[in-house]
Formats: structure tokens, C-alpha cells, sequence
């Protein structure tokens, strides 16, 4: 198979062998690696090579031939670029076809774009909008664009949102991203958190990690209602969000629960806090980022599926829980990680650096950790993960329901500060 700089060669020497070379390669890895290895292409370039090739059975081969053909910016392929973006099956197709139009920047393919604004499909209107995007200020372009903020589609109303009606930060932060206040650092409050926030500043937390009180199901967290637990969640994430840095992330450790009957005449309640705690996370400005399960070995929880195990009757299946969720999020800014990162300096960031193996897929299998003092306690690993993932070297990490302390042995362990609220004096 020829490598990238021999494809380079011929087409710089031999643009006709080129042709012909793609021609004689009947495989599709073949004809791939021959698209995606041709690089800059010449005006003078023969794109007929490419419209022969847009109906070739393989997405992968059909989607390269027409990311090159975009390249030759050929007015000629209009036509057949905006069929493609029109009629085809296949969405990565479409956008693609759309992307070449765009490309070409003249007034056919700018009125195609506009056509392409009432597509059904969201990926190829938001392709058509960034197109448009390059004509922002010309009046009758910004005309068809604004009232997009109100599609319903969330991608296309946050590309318009974004482009138009970004609005300005009217406050500094009063400290430099990467640095965190004194009074702050290394510092367990035992008090009510909500209270404790109160006299934060904001923008003054990187990273929060914490596991909440669960609900009514341990001695130490008894609520009226199920309401009114999330109510409290409700207001403690709510000012821990006004508390973060912007971009920074917040993990949340939580798992469904069983609330057992009150008696044999009574089924026992199970209440899904991960899943009903996400949409209020989402409605007060945190973006969901990940999800990650942390998995238990089978022998360190409880049995649930002892009776199903003896009678085997449909229905009564209740499978043993051996996992808790770790929904990650992030506060919702208009910028990428990378404007994060850039916050510190070269030195920071290189000791900062996840060195030798670490967790490559979501499910995180660490076992559980006992202590007599506190019925939930998180384990180290689950610690060191967390921080090292989502927190640079000297950051303020923060847990609003502190419990025994392990989040601060860990941040300290890892170089980072600590900061802890935690109601009950033990």
C-alpha cells in the first residue's frame, strides 16, 4: 500500500498516473488511503475523478471523494454537491456535501445553504449554518440566521445563540483562573454547607466531588419527602455552580435506592436519584459530560434476589446492585477545555500530566471501603481518579458533604488544596 509521500510524488510528477492510479485500485482500503493521503489539490485538479466516485457503495470511500472535491472550491460541482446534501441516505454524507458547498463561497451555493435551512435533519442544518456563518454581517444572511435560536433542536439554537446573541461577562473574577483564596485551602467547616457557601466567593472552587446524603436510608440524612430531598440537592449544587470556576467540573457519586417496606402488605420503593437529580442539574447551568459506573465486587453487597432464587416466577426478578453512577459535569461556558487548560502554565501542566496506565472506558471496578465512623466512605482509588482526571496540581477541590475526609487525604496526597464542609461533628 502506498504511503503519503509517494501519493505525493505522483501527484506532483505524474498527475495523470494519479488518475489512473486510483482507477486500478479496486479495494476500498485501497481507494481510501489514496483519498485521504492526497493533501492539497491544485485548481487545475480533474474532480470528474471524484464525481465518478460518490456513488461508490462504500460511506467511507463516497464521504473522501467528496471532502475533495470541496477542495477544488470548482463552482461546476455545485449541482452535484447540493444533490448529494438533498437526497442522500446517509447524514455523514449530506453534512459532508454541505461542508463542500460551503466551501465554495458564491452566491448559488449561499442561496443552497439558505434551502438548507429547513432540513430535517439538525447535523445538516447546523453544517449550512457555520457555511453561513462566514457572510455574518451581511443583513440578509444575519435575516435567516437569528430566528434559528428558537429551533427546536438544541445543537442548532446553541450554534445561533453562540454566533449572535453571546452574552458579554460583566464581572472579572476577582483571582487568577489557576489560583484559589487562602482562607480556603486545606480547611474542614463543620456546618451546614448551604450556610458555608454563603460566604464563599464565587468563582473560587476547580473541581467538587462528593457523594450526597442518600435518601432516608442512612441514620445520618432523614428527610420529609422525597421532594424535599432533592429540594436540598437542589440548592446545594446550585450554589456550589455559582461557587465554581468557569469550565470547571463538578462529579457527582450517587445511586438508586430501596426504601424498605413497612410491611408484608407493602412493596418497598425504589427512588432513581442519579436520573432525577441530572435533570435539575442540567436546568441550573451545569453541561452533562459523562457518565461513569463505578462497579463493585458482587460479594460486598447486599442480596437482593435470594426469594427469586428459589421460586424463579417472572416478575420477581431483583438483580443484586453492584454498581453507583459518577455523573460528571461541567459549568456551562462558551469555552473549550483546551481555554481551561491554558490557564496555567507549562510547569503546572506538565506535573499535572496522568502518567503510566490509567481507565480507558467508563466502568471503574474498585472495591468498597468499611469504616466504623462513617457508613459511606469513599475509597481512595475512586479518589485519585477523580482528581488526577479532572484537576491540575495546586486547584482547590472541594466536597460539600465532607464525611470522613478521604477526598482531603487524597488532594493532599496529589498536591492539590482541600476544602470540606461537613455537618456532623464526628
Amino acid at each position: 500500500m502506498l504511503v503519503k509521500n509517494e501519493i505525493e510524488a505522483i501527484k506532483r510528477e505524474n498527475i495523470e498516473g494519479l488518475y489512473d492510479l486510483i482507477k486500478s485500485h479496486k479495494t476500498n482500503v485501497e481507494i481510501t488511503n489514496i483519498l485521504e493521503n492526497l493533501g492539497y489539490l491544485p485548481k487545475s485538479f480533474n474532480g470528474q475523478m471524484f464525481v465518478d466516485l460518490i456513488n461508490h457503495p462504500s460511506n467511507a470511500v463516497r464521504l473522501l471523494a467528496i471532502k475533495n472535491l470541496g477542495k477544488l472550491k470548482n463552482p461546476k460541482y455545485i449541482p452535484c454537491l447540493y444533490s448529494l446534501a438533498t437526497t442522500d441516505g446517509v447524514t455523514d454524507i449530506r453534512r459532508e456535501a454541505v461542508s463542500a458547498l460551503g466551501r465554495m463561497q458564491s452566491a448559488e451555493s449561499k442561496e443552497l445553504l439558505i434551502n438548507l435551512l429547513s432540513d430535517e435533519d439538525p447535523k445538516v442544518v447546523s453544517q449550512a449554518i457555520r457555511g453561513l456563518l462566514l457572510y455574518k454581517g451581511d443583513r440578509s444572511i444575519d435575516e435567516k440566521l437569528k430566528p434559528l435560536v428558537e429551533h427546536e433542536n438544541e445543537t442548532v439554537s446553541s450554534l445561533i445563540s453562540k454566533a449572535y446573541f453571546k452574552k458579554q461577562s460583566v464581572k472579572t473574577p476577582t483571582q487568577p483562573h489557576n489560583e484559589s483564596y487562602a482562607f480556603l485551602q486545606n480547611v474542614v467547616v463543620n456546618a451546614d454547607v448551604r450556610n458555608v457557601l454563603a460566604h464563599v466567593p464565587n468563582d473560587s472552587l476547580h473541581l467538587t466531588f462528593t457523594s450526597p446524603p442518600y435518601y432516608n436510608a442512612k441514620d445520618y440524612s432523614i428527610y420529609p419527602s422525597y421532594k424535599a430531598y432533592l429540594d436540598f440537592l437542589e440548592e446545594v449544587f446550585s450554589q456550589t455552580l455559582e461557587k465554581t470556576k468557569e469550565g470547571r467540573f463538578l462529579v457527582v457519586n450517587t445511586s438508586p435506592i430501596i426504601i424498605p417496606r413497612v410491611s408484608r402488605a407493602h412493596s418497598s420503593k425504589r427512588y432513581p436519584i442519579p436520573f432525577d437529580l441530572h435533570g435539575i442539574l442540567g436546568k441550573m447551568g451545569w453541561e452533562f459530560i459523562d457518565d461513569i459506573v463505578w462497579m463493585k465486587p458482587e460479594a460486598s453487597v447486599k442480596n437482593r434476589n435470594g426469594g427469586f432464587m428459589q421460586h424463579r416466577k417472572p416478575l420477581g426478578y431483583k438483580p443484586n446492585a453492584v454498581t453507583e453512577y459518577l455523573m460528571v459535569y461541567r459549568k456551562v461556558t462558551p469555552h473549550l477545555i483546551d481555554w481551561n487548560i491554558k490557564q496555567y502554565d507549562n510547569k503546572t501542566i506538565e506535573e499535572s500530566k496522568v502518567l503510566g496506565e490509567y481507565e480507558k472506558t467508563n466502568v471503574w471496578q474498585i472495591d468498597p471501603v468499611y469504616n466504623r465512623s462513617h457508613l459511606a466512605v469513599f475509597p481512595h482509588e475512586l479518589c485519585r481518579r477523580v482528581i488526577e482526571y479532572y484537576s491540575f496540581k495546586g486547584d482547590l477541590v472541594f466536597d460539600p458533604f465532607g464525611g470522613s475526609g478521604t477526598l482531603a487525604k487524597s488532594a493532599r496526597v496529589l498536591g492539590r488544596k482541600f476544602f470540606l464542609t461537613e455537618l456532623d461533628s464526628k
